[in-house]
């Protein structure tokens, strides 16, 4: 498997130091600090570019219990929706009308909201059940089945389905279905696979990650695999040529990464196992990792980590271990919570607890502003969820 893999990184090495290069040369263009300054900013999305208009809108969630719409190109904000008292979980845009947006709530609703309209009503509400408390969504990339991850309630925590095509005649909408036996925990992450509308990944406090293909008729039928981090997760995402690996980071800042044509062979499933990732780094301090990005034109898996400083590293995931690629500096002050990177266009947006969203581009430097100074409270990791004790994890089939 290494010799495989360094052979494909030698194939590919001009164009992976590029990428590395793309991240080197960003600097702050625009800088946008929220009114409140002990806002954390946990979550990013962009909607896609329309043909015919520069403009392109970026939402954030915040910790003040909001979503914030701001303009790309200026950081200005266009308005914001207040969801009080519920805790948001994440924001979407529809994959093809950027004029929609998702989001999860603790109050058993995910609520799509046309950002041409102002005002505090949603354009349609998507129910769960009385006892759901949503705190991971996503909606496949053919928008037509939005699905939401609840917390644990006594014995229960359920993945709850829903059509999720706009009708402006109908403002609520029941569920679909549940999957109820698949985690017997808080499900922390759901991420649909980016070109097969039918699959599914969900990652949970019980350690697993599990995959479905809700084209089954039942839930036993649909789970097609379970890979087991042993540990909390908190971020699970999909990689690999046609996207068919899973990856996971953990609570405990390990990494997990499984390739699943694997399952059915008796090759290893896992590509790399590390329990804590800033114990394996050289070259720069790693305190927590964010996110990560799979580029597909060279077939290779990145991940954003940062120091509590507000330094942003690049690592690229190797056989075994993590590579330092780049890092950026001088922009935040404090933990970064959130990102969204466009390896295309070659801009960068990064949210944090220093109550700051930036904007970064290729060779423009923005003087204007100076990094924010460090406001420091309780970890914006743990607003993401809530805190989870260590507990033992029994392994499912894999």
């Amino acid at each position: 498997m290494a010799d495989l893999y360094h052979q494909r990184e030698k194939n590919n090495t001009p164009t992976m130091e590029s990428l590395g290069g793309q991240f080197s040369r960003l600097h702050i263009a625009k800088r946008s600090a929220m009114k409140d300054s002990m806002t954390y900013i946990l979550d990013i999305d962009v909607s896609r570019p329309v043909e015919g208009q520069s403009n392109q809108t970026v939402a954030i969630l915040c910790s003040n219990k909001s979503i914030g719409l701001y303009n790309k190109e200026t950081m200005t904000c266009l308005q914001e929706y207040n969801a009080r008292p519920g805790v948001l979980s994440g924001v979407r845009f529809s994959h093809s009308n950027s004029n929609l947006l998702f989001s999860a709530c603790s109050d058993a609703t995910v609520k799509l909201w046309d950002v041409r309209v102002s005002g505090s009503e949603a354009a349609q509400e998507f129910n769960g059940y009385p006892s759901n408390v949503f705190i991971s969504f996503d909606i496949s990339c053919d928008d037509l089945v939005v699905c939401a991850g609840t917390e644990k309630i006594d014995e229960d925590a359920f993945l709850v389905f829903w059509d999720s095509r706009y009708s402006p005649d109908t403002h609520s909408r029941e569920p679909l279905g549940v999957y109820s036996e698949s985690h017997n925990d808080d499900i922390t992450q759901v991420r649909f696979h980016p070109t097969n509308p039918s699959l599914l990944a969900s990652g949970s406090t019980d350690g697993l990650v599990n995959v479905f293909d809700i084209s089954e008729g039942n839930e036993d039928d649909a789970l097609s695999s379970t890979c087991n981090s042993d540990s909390s997760v908190g971020v699970i995402g999909w990689a690999g040529k046609g996207y068919n690996q899973v990856y996971c980071l953990t609570h405990n800042e390990g990494f997990c990464w499984w390739d699943l044509a694997q399952v059915d062979t008796d090759e290893p499933i896992t590509l790399c196992s590390i329990e804590d990732v800033r114990e394996k780094i050289e070259g720069c301090t790693v305190d927590y990792l964010t996110g990560g990005l799979y580029d597909d034109k060279t077939d290779s898996l990145f991940l954003v980590a940062g120091s509590h400083s507000g330094t942003v590293h690049l690592l690229r995931c190797d056989s075994d271990r993590l590579i330092h690629l780049k890092s950026l500096q001088g922009g935040h002050s404090s933990t970064v919570c959130s990102f969204y990177w466009d390896v295309d266009d070659n801009f960068l947006i990064t949210g944090g607890e220093d109550a700051q969203l930036l904007l970064w581009k290729a060779e423009v430097q923005d003087l204007s502003h100076k990094k924010a100074d460090s406001i420091k409270m309780a970890s914006s990791v743990l607003q993401k969820v809530r805190v989870h004790n260590a507990k033992s994890y029994s392994p499912k089939k894999k």
